[in-house]
């Protein structure tokens, strides 16, 4: 086995930090912001101009490698996760304007407007006052013809949504958490009772700002990974993790609000009421498996074998380290092993090393 590994980096520690370069605002679970210039900095020197980022989630590495001049692929299977990537990887110039910001938070006179969310999650996430304006919000947002704009005002929802939230998450139902007047350790109630339109303003202001043209025909993809075809110099993959006791992170679960937000028109066909907090129907995915996830991987590298193939993984995982690399180097492949010692996720009880896997 042609393996070589080593070591980097130390918690919480950043000392490759580009100072720059602003991502976007992300309250994911396993968001790689804080890591994206570490990893940037192990990938660097590889032989790649264009990059498929196969689980795009936040977008973060995308949006990364498109400032560095990349041409950049973003995938994500939810539907929420692939409009921050036409917003921010896909488009180059298209930005939303006072007069459109204005349409979104108005009520407009003569529409007759549905009251899903009100009438459906009424004291689970939000307030019964939010709720009416998460309503109207969102059924102004889908009559934008341009997709461009539509994805960056739904980007600027999300996160006013995420805000808050109790653990920015959908997860649990515990809008109590918000409203009981007791003392708390974590989470910030100015930041809770701020408005909604307040937190939507200031997102649109940060998303247009986010916006540029890197002279590449950057394109955002809504496949399951098993399902992407085409050729990439290099292969960005950061698969849900699922730790040693098999334990999974479900992205649908926790974050099932946004996803209805973009499918609302179909949003009660898709809620399990049998569950307290109205998550979607739990759909099969080899991703959520512990007994899956190793073929799944191994079915991946195969198919971008002709790639660089670049792995963001915790030590801890399954599968495991070695595990993945033994399957990469099947193909022909030097290994190399990057670790940033001592990181701390958030909501994780502990911490882990976050490691690189590189594949030439």
């Amino acid at each position: 086995m042609r393996l070589r590994k080593q070591r980097e980096g130390q918690a919480l520690v950043f000392p490759f930090i580009d100072e720059q370069i602003n991502l976007p605002s992300t309250r994911y679970q396993g968001s790689k912001a804080k890591l994206t210039p570490w990893i940037w900095s192990q990938i660097s020197k590889l032989d790649f101009e264009s990059a498929l980022d196969i689980f795009g989630g936040t977008g973060v590495v995308s949006y990364y490698l498109k400032r560095k001049g990349k041409l950049v692929c973003y995938n994500d299977y939810l539907k929420s996760n692939y409009y921050t990537g036409l917003g921010l990887i896909e488009n180059n110039r298209i930005t939303l304007t006072s007069e459109d910001l204005e349409f979104i938070l108005g009520k407009q006179v003569g529409w007759s407007y549905k009251h899903f969310i009100s009438e459906t999650f009424k004291d689970i996430y939000y307030t019964e006052e939010e709720n009416e304006w998460l309503d109207m919000v969102v059924q102004n947002i889908s009559t934008f013809r341009n997709i461009y704009k539509r994805a960056l005002a739904y980007y600027a929802l999300f996160q006013a949504c995420l805000v808050k939230r109790p653990f920015n998450l959908f997860h649990r139902k515990n809008l109590y958490i918000r409203m009981n007047d007791v003392e708390r350790s974590f989470g910030n109630k100015a930041t809770w009772d701020t408005p909604f339109e307040n937190h939507f303003r200031s997102f649109v202001k940060e998303v247009n700002n986010l916006v540029f043209d890197n002279g590449k025909n950057n394109k955002a993809f809504n496949f399951d990974a098993l399902d992407i075809e085409g050729d990439f110099d290099l292969v960005y993959v950061d698969p849900p993790y699922t730790s040693a006791k098999g334990v999974s992170v479900d992205y649908l679960d926790f974050y099932h609000f946004l996803e209805g937000l973009v499918k609302y028109d179909r949003w009660k066909y898709l809620i399990n009421h049998k569950t307290k907090h109205l998550s979607f129907y739990r759909q099969p995915n080899p991703w959520n498996y512990r007994k899956q996830i190793r073929d799944a991987l191994r079915t991946l590298f195969e198919r971008f074998k002709e790639s660089i193939i670049v792995v963001s993984y915790r030590s801890d995982g399954i599968p495991s380290i070695d595990e993945i690399a033994s399957d990469l180097t099947a193909l022909d492949k030097k290994v190399t092993i990057s670790t940033f010692d001592n990181y701390k996720y958030v909501l994780s009880n502990g911490r882990t090393s976050e490691v690189l896997i590189i594949a030439e």
